[in-house]
């Protein structure tokens, strides 16, 4: 049997997925912060550059995936 785009393990695997992503952001939020704390010594300015630089680097990563929907290297049937 094929595998079904809604089957029971898709749904588990892309739910398993957004936990795993939205914790790994969590956490490089929280070290962009506490070392931003470290530099200027103000937990506000700190906070500040651990957002700003959470979604600047999201907005980065989601056109550098839009990049290289253009390349078709590695993509399709094996040459």
């Amino acid at each position: 049997m094929g595998a079904n785009v809604f089957s029971r393990d898709a749904v588990h695997a892309r739910r398993r997925a957004v936990v795993k992503t939205l914790c790994y952001r969590a956490l490089m939020v929280t070290i962009t912060v506490l070392v931003a704390w470290l530099v200027v010594g103000d937990v506000g300015q700190a906070a500040s550059i651990g957002f700003v630089t959470n979604a600047v680097k999201t907005l980065t990563y989601y056109g550098y995936e839009r990049l290289w929907d253009h390349v078709s290297w590695g993509v399709g049937a094996a040459e």
